[in-house]
């Protein structure tokens, strides 16, 4: 098994010769600051994000990055949210990608782990690769892509993975939120493109899904399915065929 390294902790000398030796892979986070109801910590997104991010450095070998923890969050207002712009964001991550480069790391994953971060990543493969003259590799992937169930905010799937992997959630505060069982799928979309806008008016509590009977067993199954497969994935973009 090949060694995460993980780079706040490198000393410079041991790093550069760490690239020399081998072509490094980096994997940068990025996460948010935002409510997640009354049961959920604001670093919900961010805390989930890089413990998936370690896990697949761990399981790959990968170069593990600090994860970026602001993210496009606006449309919780006025809930809390600490927000910045989807331009900024996707600034910050291509000045990242090409600093790496300069270097001379030349490929990249992009974990993401909120929603409203999606714009903000969607082609800066190609934007990358343009800007870099084709030097870089860059992949993008939102983490819950990876897993077999649908999309929540703070419900049972958040809040599984976080009792999997934090301390700080308090389960006798969680309230059911905005359930879509009984929804068609027009009005799904409908409901969504409101939530898009103001999540608040959307889900009246800020939350979309019923995190009551959420478990940390639930949490480890999810978390070990998604690393499995986000995992699989990352070494299929790096080999160009499937293992």
């Amino acid at each position: 098994m090949n060694q995460m390294t993980d780079i706040k902790t490198q000393f410079d000398p041991n790093l550069r010769s760490s690239i020399k030796r081998k072509k490094q892979v980096a994997v940068i986070p990025i996460g948010s600051i935002e409510q997640h109801g009354p049961h959920l910590p604001i670093s919900t997104d961010t805390d989930i994000v890089t413990e998936v991010a370690k896990r697949i450095c761990e399981k790959n070998g990968y170069f593990l990055f600090p994860t970026l923890s602001y993210g496009v969050s606006f449309e919780h207002a006025p809930f809390f949210n600490l927000s910045i712009r989807e331009t900024t964001l996707r600034v910050i991550l291509i000045d990242i990608c090409v600093s790496l480069l300069e270097n001379n790391i030349k490929t990249i994953f992009i974990i993401n782990g909120h929603h409203g971060n999606q714009n903000s990543i969607k082609n800066i493969d190609v934007k990358l690769k343009k800007i870099s003259k084709n030097k870089l590799k860059v992949f993008p992937f939102s983490y819950w892509h990876f897993m077999n169930r649908d999309f929540d905010h703070a419900g049972f799937v958040e809040t599984s993975l976080m009792l999997a992997i934090s301390k700080n959630v308090k389960m006798k505060s969680a309230r059911k939120g905005l359930t879509t069982e009984k929804m068609t799928k027009h009005e799904i979309k409908k409901i969504g493109k409101l939530a898009n806008k103001s999540f608040p008016k959307a889900t009246k509590n800020g939350i979309w899904g019923d995190p009551t009977k959420a478990s940390k067993k639930e949490g480890q199954l999810i978390l070990a399915e998604i690393v499995k497969n986000l995992g699989k994935k990352c070494q299929t973009c790096l080999t160009g065929h499937s293992s």
